[in-house]
C-alpha cells in the first residue's frame, strides 16, 4: 500500500516557501497570549510539491462520484451536472463579489436571484419566492415556520399537527417536531398511496397542513392528490410540497396546480450541483400569497432598473441565514434553468421517468417489485427472494462496489422489506442502464450458486468488509506514527 504523507516526509523538503511581505511584521509574542503559542514547533509532513499533489489525487480516486461511475442513489437525484454552469458560478464578476459590499455594487447578483426566483414560481406554480434557505431540510423548517406564522398570525393556536404519510422523506417529521408541530402518521393504502379514509380520520380543528411529496418516496405519483388538498382545506389546513422529488415532474405539472401552498426545492438536486458528502446546497421556497408576508427577509425587489433587498417585513419570520443564500449553487441553477429552457425542463422529467420504468422492468423478473404499477423517477425493489438465501439487501449494496458503481438508497422506505430504491436520473445512458441491470441480475445468480461470495464483498475496493457497527462507534479518524 502507498505510503501516506506523513511518512513521506523528508526534513527540509517544501511544496511551497512563502515570500516575505513587504510590511513589517511584529513577533507572534506580541500578537497573541503567551498560553496560546506552541512550545515545539507542529509536527507538520515535510513534502514536495509533487509528493502532496500525487497525495491528494489518489486520495481523490478513492472517492466514487457521478464522473466516475454510477450513482442510482434513490431520492437523492445524483445525476450529473453540466460543467458549464460550474463554469457561470466562477464567472469573476460572481466569484469575486462580497456579502458586504453595497447593492450598487452587486446589481448583477441581485439581478440573477430576482430572475431565478420569477423562474422557480413559473415552474412551482406559486407567486412568491426566497432563496435564503441553506439546503432542503432548511426549506421544510422555513415552509412550516411559514405555516405556523400564519396561523399565529390569525389568533388560530390550536393548530398545532402535522400530517405525514409513512411514504415521506425522513425529514419531514424530524423538521415539524422541530418546529413545534406534534407529527400524525398515516399509512398508506395498498397501492403505496396516501389512504383517504385515514386522511379523513385524522384531519380536524386542530391540523396544521400536511406534508407531501409528489411522487412520494416510492417513486409513485398520487392519484388522489385533489381530494388530499380538497380534504385538508376543508379542514382548515395547508398543504406542504417536499420538492425533493421535483426531478420526475419537472415542467409537467406544477406543485402550485395540485393545490399546495407552500414548497420547497432541493436546488442542489435537481438543477446542478454535485452534492454528496453534505454539500453543497441551496434551496429555494415558494409559496401562495397568502404566506408570503411571513418569508424571511430580506426579499429581492425590483424598482425601474434598480434590484435592492427589501428589509421593512414587519411579518417575516426573520432572517434565517447569514447573509443570503448559497450564491454560487444559485448562479448555477439558473444557468441549469436558462439551458434547458421550458421544453428542455419538460424532456429532463420524460427521460427520467422512462429510464426507471425501463430499469425497472429490466429487474423485475429477479428481484421482488413493491408495487407494480408504472413509476415516476425512481422505484423500489424488494430483496426479499435474496434474503430468503442469506443474502440481504446490505450484502446486494456492497456487491455493487465490485463493479464500480454505488449502491442505491437501501432499506427506505421503511414499509417496503429489504429495500432498494433506485433513481437512474435522466443523465445516464440506456447502455449504463443494461450494464447495471447485467450487474444486479449476475448478484442475484451469485445469490443463489455462491452467497458466501456476495456475504463477503467487496473485494476490489481499498477498505473490504467492515465491522459497521464498530466503524460507527468508534471510528479510526487520525494517522499513528508506527512504533519504534
Amino acid at each position: 500500500m502507498e505510503k501516506l504523507i506523513y511518512e513521506k516526509s523528508t526534513s527540509g523538503r517544501r511544496a511551497e516557501v512563502l515570500p516575505r511581505v513587504g510590511v513589517p511584521q511584529k513577533p507572534l509574542s506580541e500578537l497573541l497570549p503567551k498560553g496560546y503559542l506552541r512550545e515545539v514547533p507542529a509536527a507538520l509532513p515535510e513534502v514536495s510539491e509533487l509528493d502532496t499533489m500525487r497525495h491528494f489525487v489518489r486520495l481523490s480516486h478513492l472517492n466514487h462520484c457521478i464522473e466516475t461511475g454510477f450513482y442510482p442513489l434513490g431520492s437523492c437525484t445524483m445525476k450529473y451536472n453540466p460543467k458549464v454552469n460550474d463554469a457561470m458560478a466562477a464567472l469573476e464578476g460572481f466569484r469575486e463579489i462580497h456579502p458586504f459590499q453595497p447593492e450598487e455594487q452587486v446589481q448583477g447578483a441581485l439581478e440573477l436571484i430576482y430572475n431565478l426566483e420569477r423562474s422557480i414560481s413559473a415552474i412551482v406554480g406559486l407567486p412568491a419566492v426566497t432563496l435564503q434557505p441553506a439546503a432542503g431540510a432548511h426549506g421544510e423548517m422555513t415552509g412550516l415556520l411559514l405555516i405556523k406564522a400564519y396561523f399565529e398570525a390569525k389568533g388560530d393556536t390550536a393548530r398545532k399537527k402535522v400530517i405525514v404519510p409513512d411514504t415521506a422523506h425522513g425529514t419531514n417529521p424530524a423538521t415539524a417536531a422541530m418546529v413545534g408541530f406534534e407529527v400524525v402518521e398515516i399509512k398508506s393504502n395498498e397501492r403505496g398511496l396516501v389512504d383517504l379514509d385515514a386522511l379523513k380520520a385524522v384531519l380536524g380543528p386542530d391540523t396544521a397542513g400536511i406534508m407531501l411529496t409528489n411522487p412520494n418516496t416510492l417513486g409513485l405519483f398520487e392519484e388522489d392528490i385533489m381530494q388530499v388538498q380538497q380534504l385538508v382545506h376543508a379542514a382548515g389546513g395547508l398543504l406542504y410540497y417536499d420538492g425533493a422529488n421535483l426531478n420526475a415532474i419537472m415542467g409537467l405539472v406544477r406543485p402550485g396546480d395540485m393545490g399546495f401552498d407552500v414548497c420547497h426545492l432541493n436546488l442542489h438536486k435537481t438543477m446542478s450541483t454535485p452534492h454528496g458528502g453534505g454539500g453543497p446546497g441551496a434551496c429555494a421556497v415558494a409559496c401562495r400569497d397568502i404566506l408570503a408576508p411571513y418569508l424571511p427577509k430580506p426579499t429581492v425587489v425590483k424598482t425601474a432598473e434598480t434590484y435592492s433587498f427589501n428589509w421593512d417585513r414587519p411579518e417575516s419570520i426573520g432572517k434565517i441565514k447569514g447573509f443570503y443564500g448559497n450564491f454560487g449553487i444559485l448562479v448555477r441553477a439558473y444557468a441549469y434553468i436558462l439551458a434547458h429552457g421550458r421544453d428542455g425542463l419538460c424532456q429532463v422529467s420524460r427521460d427520467a421517468i422512462l429510464n426507471a420504468n425501463y430499469l425497472k422492468k429490466k429487474l423485475s423478473r429477479n428481484f421482488t417489485v413493491a408495487y407494480p404499477q408504472n413509476c415516476m423517477h425512481e422505484f423500489v425493489l424488494s430483496g426479499v427472494k435474496q434474503k430468503e438465501r442469506g443474502v440481504s439487501t446490505a450484502h446486494i449494496a456492497k456487491r455493487l462496489l465490485d463493479f464500480g458503481v454505488h449502491a442505491p438508497t437501501v432499506y427506505f422506505p421503511l414499509l417496503v422489506p429489504e429495500a432498494m430504491m433506485i433513481e437512474p436520473t435522466e443523465t445516464e445512458s440506456k447502455e449504463t442502464l443494461d450494464q447495471f441491470a447485467e450487474i444486479m441480475i449476475g448478484i442475484d445468480n451469485e445469490s443463489q450458486t455462491d452467497p458466501d461470495k456476495v456475504r463477503n464483498a467487496p473485494f476490489n475496493t481499498p477498505v473490504g468488509k467492515l465491522d459497521e457497527a464498530m466503524a460507527a462507534r468508534k471510528p479510526n479518524l487520525r494517522w499513528t506514527p508506527p512504533a519504534h
